[in-house]
This record gives structure tokens, sequence and C-alpha cells, in this order.
């Protein structure tokens, strides 16, 4: 259900359609889920897009009230980033409900702290899609039930338990600084640094250096 986004929009119910921009890298997703959405009398495709830059772009012009988002973008930035700038936007951003096949604990923090107001998973019920994309553009949250156990299972267990220079390790990495240089900075050899981030990744449950800072963010670990 495409629109022009000049046009004005009729009185009566087709007002409070909300207005949808599709964000995905792949061109079958996006036909299936246009196809999908436009089943829904009360939700309005204005725009699609197919990389971070493109959605930045388009939902300065469209102004869409939901930003449905896939994590990964391919080349560019990634659909993390692309939420921060979206919602960090000035004047009236859009609210962005991230739709994707991934579940870590990773992805779940980083898209919550880039500002996204649902994580919603591809396998869900069409009508399940429908209800979250109302509540997005309400400011509520939704989230799949697997990814809200993950949530809850995560505030309810203790905090991982760092040694000081696992720690230290911790911080470098906030800075965004590569294993030579925080060998340097914490005159040990490179060896060491990789076999401290080996155990930092397994005690905070992540296997990449963006998750690792996110998730010690999220737990008060840093700073």
């Amino acid at each position: 259900m495409t629109s022009d986004p000049a046009s004005a929009m009729p009185p009566g119910p087709a007002s409070a359609a909300v207005r949808i921009l599709v964000c995905d890298d792949h061109a079958v997703v996006r036909a299936g889920l246009l196809a999908l959405l436009d089943s829904a009398p009360d939700i309005e495709v204005v725009g699609e897009a197919g990389t971070g830059e493109e959605a930045l772009a388009l939902a300065g012009k469209l102004t869409p009230d939901v930003v449905l988002m896939d994590l990964q973008l391919g080349e560019g930035i990634d659909g993390v980033e692309t939420t921060r700038r979206l919602t960090s936007a000035p004047g009236a951003a859009p609210h962005v409900l991230v739709l994707t096949t991934y579940d870590t604990d990773a992805d779940i923090t980083r898209a919550i702290e880039a500002g996204a107001t649902g994580y919603l998973l591809k396998a869900e019920r069409p009508e399940e899609l429908f209800a979250a994309i109302h509540a997005a553009a309400g400011g509520r949250t939704t989230l799949s039930a697997p990814v809200a156990g993950r949530v809850m299972a995560n505030l309810r267990k203790p905090p991982p338990t760092l040694t000081d220079r696992e720690r230290d390790i911790l911080a470098q990495l906030a800075l965004g600084i590569g294993n030579r240089d925080i060998a340097r900075a914490l005159y040990i050899s490179e060896a060491t640094v990789k076999t401290h981030l080996r155990r930092v990744y397994d005690k905070l449950g992540v296997d990449t250096r963006a998750g690792a800072v996110a998730v010690a963010k999220e737990r008060r670990l840093l700073p």
C-alpha cells in the first residue's frame, strides 16, 4: 500500500493509518513485507529502503510514524546505528520497530540502547506484527516472547564477576582501541589481551567487541 507523500490525507478513518517505512537489505523480504502490510487497512507503507543511509534520507522526506528496521543491512551502517540516528534526529523522530531474525543478548541490548521502541522476530505471526506496529506508533514497547524472556532472564541473573584486568580490558574496548594498542597501554602481550577478551566474552555471553561493550554498559560494568 504505497502512496505519494505529497498527497493530502483524506478525512475519516484513513487518516488514522500508521505510516510505515520498511528498511531491509533483501529485496525479496521487502516485497513480502509490503504485500503483507498492504493487507492491513490501517497501515500505510510510505516508502522502502535497502540500506541504512537510504532509510535516513527517506525518513527525513516522508516523516513516517514507524520505521520497520532490520539489523543486518549489508554494506554501510547497520540497523542499530540507523536506529540511533533516526531516534536522535531533531524534530519529530519516528519510532523504530526492529524486525529481525537475530535474538542474541548483544543484538537486543544494542538495539534498545539505540532507541528502538520494539524488538520483533521475523517468525512472528502477521497479526502480532500488525499489533506491534500500532503499539510502536503509540510509543509502547513490544517484544517477541523469546526476546522478552531473554531480557527478563538477564535482569534476574547476578552480574558477572570480572577481574580488575578484565575491567581494564573492557574500559579499553569502550574507547575503540585495538588489541595491539590495548597491550601497549596495559603493558601486557597481545596474546594476553586475547586471552582476557575470550574470558570477558564468555562471562558476558557475547562474541563481539561491540556486544561486550553494550552488555557492559547495560550492566554498569564500565565507569
